[in-house]
């Protein structure tokens, strides 16, 4: 994993480099070189890590995830957003592995550095709200699950909500 000033500095010089093979005419390698630097710029607003941690959620391997997210040394050297979903996955993982209190933390660490998309931000809360009812927590339980509710824009999340709020009735 490059660091992100220096993935920057590479994506530069190779197209400095590739500008000057295109002025000597060699047209192929300039092309290859652009491409690469396109592809090194690509990797420094979406890190590497992050993105294959999500192919092995969608696969349901757990235990891969967990592996790729603990070669992230420093997660806070990462771009704002890309920091937020690092914490969002590792929330995603130790939910998944039975975890909650590491979970919890990570899901407000998400929330707190920035998470993008709503829906995620709709998840964390949900994954918060559920993680305080289970603590009997019925306060901070139904804070949580109304901020879902009011971020889960796409409706995707209201089998889950419903299934939460019907367990906050019976306590």
């Amino acid at each position: 994993m490059l660091g992100k000033y220096i993935r920057i500095i590479l994506a530069v010089l190779i197209t400095i480099v590739s500008v000057f093979l295109f002025i000597n005419g060699v047209i192929g390698w300039g092309v290859t070189l652009v491409v690469i630097s396109l592809l090194l710029v690509l990797l420094h607003f979406k890190n590497e890590m992050n993105l294959l941690a999500f192919y092995f959620i969608r696969k349901n391997k757990f235990s891969k995830v967990e592996s790729i997210l603990s070669k992230v040394k420093h997660p806070e050297r990462m771009i704002k957003s890309q920091e937020a979903y690092y914490y969002y996955l590792l929330g995603l993982t130790q939910a998944q592995t039975h975890q909650p209190a590491l979970a919890e933390k990570s899901f407000k660490k998400a929330l707190s550095t920035g998470l993008r998309l709503k829906n995620d931000q709709a998840m964390a809360k949900l994954n918060l709200a559920g993680f305080y009812l289970s603590k009997r927590n019925k306060k901070l339980a139904k804070i949580h699950l109304q901020e879902a509710k009011k971020l889960d824009t796409q409706k995707m999340l209201t089998a889950q909500i419903r299934e939460i709020d019907n367990m906050m009735k019976r306590i």
